[in-house]
């Protein structure tokens, strides 16, 4: 895996890649000559940890339009980031409910994909300022993959909105949690209530495995 998108990302995916890393080299070539985000080293970000790690999986549909704001994960943003976007604030809204915990000083997610949670998002480019500019580029597929090797372990899949509920059928039935997007166009119509950190942890002790410290 020498081609720089490949850059950081663990070696324990290699099984996972060596099919389809033909398939991502050309989908990266098709987007390659737009005004792209993130940064080549950061597309594959949600696979720079280690695969066996995965244990709860956050689906999104593609990166922030805001070149400031990408950063590989779903719904993440650099540190320096303020305010955050919509989507995220809900998010740490609704943790805050669910699990009491005051909110962070900076939304960047990538603490939680340290411990195991990937933040992936099922278009893993746009282009900046565009919304949804790379969705029939060939991402889908290739994220339906990399989503389905983490799902077969066993991951708990957290799946916001209708474009994320389409992967339910990867993971085992009792480890899906869904709700409504947490968008402001729709986190009052299921997000907010949900409780998917909380539940997520519960699924996760039921079976012996450490919960998360969202």
């Amino acid at each position: 895996m020498t081609h720089p998108i490949f850059q950081g990302v663990d070696p324990s995916w290699q099984p996972i890649l060596d099919p389809i890393q033909d398939s991502i080299i050309h989908t990266f070539e098709s987007i390659s000559s737009s005004d792209y985000i993130p940064a080549i080293d950061r597309i594959l970000a949600p696979l720079h940890y280690p695969l066996e790690k995965v244990r709860v999986v956050i689906v999104g549909q593609d990166p922030y339009p805001n070149p400031d704001y990408a950063d590989g994960f779903a719904f993440s943003v650099r540190k320096e980031v303020q305010p955050f976007p919509a989507s995220l604030t809900n998010i740490l809204k609704e943790l805050e409910s669910d699990l009491g915990t005051s909110l962070p000083e900076d939304g960047n997610l990538e603490r939680w994909s340290a411990q195991g949670v990937m933040l992936i998002n099922r278009t893993l480019t746009t282009t900046a300022g565009q919304s949804h500019a790379h969705q029939r580029s060939g991402w889908l597929e290739i994220t339906a993959v990399l989503i389905g090797a983490v799902a077969a372990r066993g991951s708990v899949g957290i799946l916001w909105g209708g474009n994320a509920h389409q992967l339910a059928d990867l993971f085992e039935p009792s480890l899906v949690i869904k709700s409504a997007h947490p968008s402001p166009l729709s986190a009052y119509r299921g997000f907010f209530g949900s409780c998917p950190f909380s539940r997520a942890n519960s699924l996760l002790e039921e079976r012996g495995i450490t919960p998360i410290q969202w």
